[in-house]
């Protein structure tokens, strides 16, 4: 964690205690994610996939790519207490800033954000295909499934290249080969474009797609295949929501590329704010782990019951279960 350390050389007395109410403040809110917030999402996220999965022929697109995100959310609930016990100068360290246990964290960490910000995009882009022409094999539940799993496999793709950078920038005295890859600023870079700009795209292009035909009435808009209207507001939750705590992440990203690519000495006082931006940041990156479970949850109408009837299948266990009414019309429908 960002440690106060840095200003010793360059702030003054107010500096320093500015920069210490920071750090209490920094480090209370994140010792209370980590005993409320990584619980809340350990525990939601399970029970959305657990739900879901449980009930599979009930699923809808949206469902599936939620699913997604709650495996992302997962990883990032697990990998939450090592990066907020870990990093750099706290007093609480347990690793250094490069060992093997900080660059696996950022490469996992890395993953589970590529995969959130693309299983939001795609949902932004099926819910206007979905919309447009209800029924159709392009936002099929079967097509969104293989798709969630070209994004887990397109975020590892990706994020390997990430890991080059990462490994060279701790091997390079011993590899020659990686002379010419030490910089971790062209990964940062990397995952700026191809984890934040790209997505952002994406979803803004759909959104607005979205918001026109939304305007036009057209005899679709009776089939009764079509969306339910709470997956717009769920839809338009998800994207604030996502895009609101990880664009801090991206940003703190781009300015360190930045700073680094001037090829200047950064004072103390800059790579003080600067990486207290970057704990900040990741702690909300973290937050959306927590966040999207309790979201769907408050959103979507279906997702109770989906719930209710895993409890009583859980109660039931090896012994049959008298038949859910409301389960088998929904199943019907």
């Amino acid at each position: 964690m960002w440690s106060c350390n840095l200003l010793n050389d360059t702030a003054g007395g107010e500096g320093q205690l500015l920069c210490q109410h920071l750090h209490l403040g920094l480090s209370t809110f994140s010792l209370l994610y980590l005993a409320v917030g990584v619980p809340v999402g350990l525990g939601c996220n399970t029970l959305l996939v657990l739900a879901n999965l449980h009930e599979q022929s009930s699923m809808t697109m949206p469902d599936v790519y939620f699913v997604n995100m709650a495996m992302a959310g997962l990883v990032l609930s697990v990998l939450a207490p090592v990066h907020l016990l870990g990093p750099i100068t706290s007093g609480w360290a347990l690793w250094g800033f490069r060992s093997e246990a900080h660059i696996t964290v950022l490469v996992l960490f890395n993953v589970a954000s590529l995969v959130t910000m693309y299983s939001t995009a795609l949902l932004s882009l099926d819910c206007y295909i979905e919309r447009a022409l209800p029924r159709t094999y392009m936002s099929s539940v079967y097509n969104t499934r293989h798709v969630c799993g070209f994004i887990w496999g397109g975020a590892l793709l990706t994020s390997f290249s990430s890991l080059l950078f990462y490994i060279c920038s701790h091997v390079a005295s011993r590899i020659a080969e990686c002379s010419k890859m030490q910089d971790t600023e062209a990964a940062d870079a990397i995952m700026v474009f191809i984890g934040y700009l790209v997505p952002a795209v994406a979803v803004l292009y759909a959104l607005a797609l979205i918001s026109r035909i939304r305007k036009e009435d057209t005899p679709l808009d009776q089939d009764a295949g079509r969306l339910d209207p709470s997956v717009h507001r769920l839809l338009v939750a998800t994207v604030c929501t996502q895009f609101g705590l990880w664009t801090p992440h991206y940003l703190t990203l781009l300015g360190h590329t930045i700073l680094t690519s001037r090829g200047k000495p950064v004072d103390g006082h800059a790579l003080g704010t600067l990486l207290f931006a970057k704990d900040l940041s990741r702690l909300l990156a973290f937050s959306s782990s927590s966040a999207m479970p309790l979201l769907y949850r408050h959103i979507n109408r279906e997702f109770p019951s989906k719930l209710q009837r895993l409890v009583k299948k859980m109660h039931c266990g090896h012994q049959s279960c008298p038949p859910d009414q409301a389960a088998l019309q929904q199943v019907m429908a």
